[in-house]
């Protein structure tokens, strides 16, 4: 059986692409390590803010279309995509949040105190206080070392069958459960970040995609053969996947789970560093090979994100 080690990215759909940049960069300290654009659409941004160098795990990407419909946050999505702090860092980001007058409410989630809260555009946001080894080398202005954001803790997902998707995540994914509530089903990973799924046993709402939802969630695959494996394996357990596509920073590939969930499984490598040096990272408009005669026209068009 083969087996992921964590969450290698999660892809959300936001409206003001400069809307998103001030609030992840200065309201969560994140850094904007990649600014290109969206692939399949390339008259839009794609966004990526992570930890210094964008690790696994780390990676959360935005498609920001200001003029779209609002989306339903339900079944066949991600609910909540939650960050973890280190133990003695929540009290911070609850008077944190509060002083940009952003609500945020506490909850007791398996023993693990939660503050849960919404970006400008409606995404549901979650900071966990975890215990752990994790390191963090990115430096916010206003923001002490011990108390930032560490990457991800995990995701919460909402299935139209949370039996099916419990099985994906654990007998073609590799998470172990670790515990169960009334509420929840969590399962495990090996990683010290991107490490938990909370699948939720029963969701009412059927979600529908537009601007606060999340588009899909990606795990990792070790580099390109670890990846072609991986398209196999899930291949031979019954999910369709796509062809295998070249994002630059990973190849990527995506498939739908029977919970209706959209995932990918993305490589670690080559990652950020490909093309701007780790400590320009964000700092210009990158575009594919293929997109680079069109760049006057693609700059024209995008808004400033400053």
């Amino acid at each position: 059986m083969k087996k992921t080690t964590s969450i290698h990215h999660i892809s959300a759909i936001v409206g003001n692409p400069k809307e998103t940049v001030a609030f992840y960069s200065s309201v969560l300290g994140l850094r904007l390590i990649k600014k290109t654009v969206n692939f399949d659409d390339p008259g839009t941004y794609h966004l990526y803010f992570g930890d210094e160098q964008g690790s696994p795990g780390t990676i959360l990407t935005f498609f920001p279309w200001p003029n779209a419909y609002k989306g339903t946050v339900g079944t066949g999505q991600v609910g909540t995509t939650l960050f973890q702090v280190d133990t003695n860092a929540l009290d911070f980001w609850f008077e944190r949040l509060q002083s940009f007058n952003i609500k945020a409410t506490r909850e007791i989630v398996f023993e693990e105190e939660t503050l849960y809260f919404s970006d400008p555009h409606g995404l549901s946001l979650g900071i966990v206080a975890r215990s752990g080894s994790v390191t963090h080398t990115w430096k916010s202005s206003d923001i002490p070392d011990d108390k930032m954001i560490l990457g991800f803790a995990g995701a919460q997902l909402l299935s139209t069958h949370a039996d099916k998707t419990s099985e994906l995540v654990e007998q073609v994914l590799g998470f172990e459960q670790i515990a169960e509530s009334e509420t929840y089903t969590r399962f495990k990973s090996s990683e010290q970040v991107g490490h938990t799924l909370d699948i939720k046993k029963v969701e009412p709402i059927t979600g529908s995609f537009g601007v606060g939802t999340v588009h899909h969630i990606a795990f990792r695959a070790k580099d390109e053969v670890d990846h072609l494996d991986w398209q196999n394996f899930l291949m031979e357990n019954g999910y369709l996947t796509t062809e295998i596509k070249d994002r630059d920073y990973f190849k990527a590939m995506y498939f739908k789970e029977h919970g209706d969930i959209i995932m990918e499984i993305a490589t670690d490598t080559p990652g950020f560093s490909v093309d701007e040096p780790l400590e320009h990272l964000g700092e210009t408009l990158q575009l594919p090979e293929w997109l680079e005669s069109k760049r006057i026209l693609i700059e024209h068009h995008l808004p400033p994100l400053s």
